[in-house]
């Protein structure tokens, strides 16, 4: 999961200062930002931050766990992507997949998973985390679990054939951080099979009107729910270093119908009393009153 979440920068939208004050720190502004620019400046943050992002949410995430926000909602309980006894030999691919710990999760239950990022870094933590299993299920004389197979790639331009998985998913992976997530919706639509189940989880877009802290400062709305102008980072050379762009529901659903996709279910977890952590913005205060992620259930007729 990037924030994964794939994930996704730990953060849910533009903070309600959008300018910092210091010269040699990263300028948050809220200007256009074009797909080649998004893509160039989210692959060479993630490859920077990769490390940091493992080191800090990798014992939340886990090895081997489908969590699909930082609400802690499990696909183990969720079971968005079909009843478990029905993943075994699926083909999956997993978008924005960071260190592919939601693929871990599936080859667990027998499905085939492909784990594609456009970080370089974020999947060798992928084969990291792989080489430590090993060495682990060396060491007590047990079998180790087959490597996931990654694949480094724009998800605006999928490396696959047409029809070549049963199923697709993203726990905040790539679509909060690309300019044509339409586009991202018609490759998914593509390399799926007919019947293929696609389901995503993204910043809920309620959240992108509220300042971006744990606090009681980011239950206060500051900025237009419908304003779709992306949130950039730029160094003090004017750099774009980081994007983030923001699509309404009413977007995101259109996306998913345009690309041939019908939505079966839209699920807004509610943050559970045991969760107790912060992440970003995500917060146990924020979260018992506004939504703070949303998974979109998909098929392909």
């Amino acid at each position: 999961m990037n924030q994964h979440p794939g994930s996704p920068r730990p953060a849910d939208g533009p903070p309600a200062d959008a300018q910092q004050a210091d010269p040699d720190e990263a300028q948050a502004v809220r200007r256009e930002a074009g797909g080649a620019e998004s893509s160039r400046a989210n692959r060479s943050w993630w490859d920077r931050n990769a490390d940091e992002y493992q080191d800090e949410h990798g014992a939340f995430l886990g090895d081997d766990r489908f969590v699909w926000g930082p609400e802690g909602l499990d696909e183990e309980t969720a079971g968005l992507l079909g009843p478990a006894d029905r993943l075994k030999g699926l083909s999956v691919l997993e978008i924005g997949a960071g260190a592919a710990q939601c693929s871990r999760w599936l080859a667990g239950r027998g499905a085939r998973p492909v784990a594609l990022d456009i970080s370089h870094r974020q999947l060798q933590h992928s084969l990291r985390i792989d080489a430590r299993l090993a060495a682990r299920a060396g060491g007590t004389g047990g079998d180790a679990p087959a490597p996931v197979p990654v694949v480094q790639a724009d998800a605006g331009a999928l490396p696959f054939r047409d029809g070549s998985f049963d199923l697709a998913c993203s726990a905040y992976g790539a679509l909060p951080f690309v300019a044509d997530a339409a586009g991202v919706m018609r490759e998914v639509h593509r390399v799926l099979r007919p019947g293929g189940r696609w389901v995503f989880s993204v910043t809920h877009p309620i959240r992108w009107a509220f300042a971006d802290e744990p606090g009681p400062e980011g239950l206060t709305a500051v900025s237009s729910y419908f304003d779709r102008t992306p949130y950039v980072e730029q160094g003090p050379s004017g750099r774009t270093e980081y994007v983030e762009h923001h699509r309404t529901l009413g977007d995101r659903v259109r996306e998913i119908a345009a690309a041939g996709f019908r939505l079966v279910d839209l699920v807004e977890p509610e943050w559970p009393a045991w969760n107790r952590q912060e992440w970003g913005g995500w917060s146990p205060l924020r979260g018992r009153l506004i939504p703070g992620t949303a998974v979109f259930v998909c098929l392909r007729d």
